[in-house]
C-alpha cells in the first residue's frame, strides 16, 4: 500500500495549530475571487435514469469554464452528504455533483442497492452529454467520482468499468457485498438506515443483500480499478478491513496507483473534517 503526502498531510494536522495551518489547501478558508463575468452558482439538475428523473445539484465554481468535476455519491440513507466537501472543492476550481438514487429523500421510485449502481452510472451519462456538459460548464474528459460509506461501493464499482473517469475516492466505504450478519440482525440494522427511503421493508433490505452477496463484493472490481487512480481513505468506523482488502486486491492485480491513507476518526470523520477536505483537494490537484 503506497504512502505519500497525505500521510504527512494528516499528521500535520493532528500535530499542532500551525503546522495545520500551513498543511490546509487556500480552498478550505479562502473564498475566491469575484468574477462577475463568471460568477459561482448552483443548478438543480434532474437525471434520467431508466424511465426516472433522480434529484441533483451541481455547485459550480467562479470562473470561465469548462470545469473539472467530482460527482459525490452519498451513503445509507445519506444522512451526511458531504456538502462541506462540494463546497470546498468548488472553492478550489471543480464543480462538484451530488444526487440522491432512485426512492432515496425525494427522488422518484423505489429504493435499490443494485438501482444506486445504475443511477451513478446515469448520473455520468448526463454530465458527459454535449449539451448538458456546456450548459453546466463541465469538461466532460476531466471527471472523478468520489463516494462516502456505501457510496465508497457505488464508486469502486463505478469506476471498475468506467474507465474516462479521472479517478475515483472511497471514504470510509461500506462493502454492501461482506455483510456477514445473520439476517434478523441485519433487518434490525437496516431499519435503523431506513430514513428517506421508498419502496423498501428493513427485511426486503436485507434479502437484497443476502441474495447478492458475492455480486456486491467491492474486491470484484479490483481488476477493472487496476490502472485507475484511487485515493482510499479509512476511519476507526470497523469497515476499513473491507477497503484494505480491495487494496490489495487490487495490488495484486498490477495496480499502482491507490493512495491510501487511515484517520483515527468516527465514520463521518465528525472531528476531521477539515483534514478530509484537505486530503481530497490535494489529491484531485494531482490528476492529470
Amino acid at each position: 500500500m503506497r504512502v505519500n503526502v497525505l500521510l504527512v498531510l494528516v499528521a500535520l494536522t493532528l500535530a499542532s495549530p500551525s503546522a495545520f495551518a500551513q498543511s490546509v489547501p487556500s480552498a478550505i478558508f479562502t473564498d475566491p475571487p469575484v468574477d462577475a463575468a463568471h460568477p459561482a452558482g448552483m443548478t438543480v439538475l434532474h437525471i434520467p435514469t431508466h424511465g426516472l428523473l433522480i434529484n441533483g445539484l451541481i455547485y459550480q465554481p467562479s470562473g470561465a469554464a469548462p470545469h473539472p468535476t467530482l460527482v459525490i455519491c452519498h451513503g445509507l440513507p445519506g444522512n451526511e452528504k458531504n456538502l462541506d466537501l462540494a463546497q470546498a472543492v468548488r472553492r478550489a476550481g471543480w464543480n462538484a455533483v451530488t444526487f440522491n438514487y432512485r426512492g432515496s429523500w425525494g427522488s422518484p421510485g423505489n429504493f435499490r442497492f443494485a438501482q444506486n449502481l445504475e443511477d451513478a452510472d446515469a448520473v455520468l451519462a448526463y454530465l458527459r452529454d454535449p449539451a448538458n456538459a456546456v450548459r453546466l460548464g463541465i469538461d466532460a474528459k476531466r471527471i472523478a467520482i468520489a463516494g462516502h460509506s456505501m457510496g465508497g461501493w457505488v464508486v469502486a464499482h463505478t469506476a471498475a468499468h468506467d474507465h474516462g473517469l479521472l479517478g475515483a475516492i472511497l471514504i470510509s466505504a461500506g462493502d454492501m457485498g461482506a455483510i456477514g450478519e445473520p439476517r434478523e440482525k441485519l433487518a434490525a440494522m437496516m431499519a435503523d438506515n431506513m430514513e428517506a427511503l421508498a419502496g423498501v421493508t428493513a427485511e426486503s433490505m436485507a434479502d437484497e443483500v443476502k441474495t447478492h452477496g458475492k455480486e456486491f463484493r467491492m474486491e470484484n472490481a479490483a481488476t477493472g480499478l487496476a490502472q485507475t487512480p484511487l485515493l482510499a481513505l479509512t476511519s476507526d468506523d470497523g469497515l476499513a478491513p473491507d477497503t484494505d482488502a480491495l487494496v490489495h486486491a487490487i495490488e495484486a492485480k498490477g495496480g499502482h496507483k491507490v493512495t491510501a491513507t487511515h484517520v483515527a476518526t468516527d465514520h463521518s470523520w465528525s472531528d476531521h473534517r477539515i483534514a478530509l477536505e484537505s486530503a481530497i483537494i490535494t489529491w484531485l490537484a494531482g490528476l492529470h
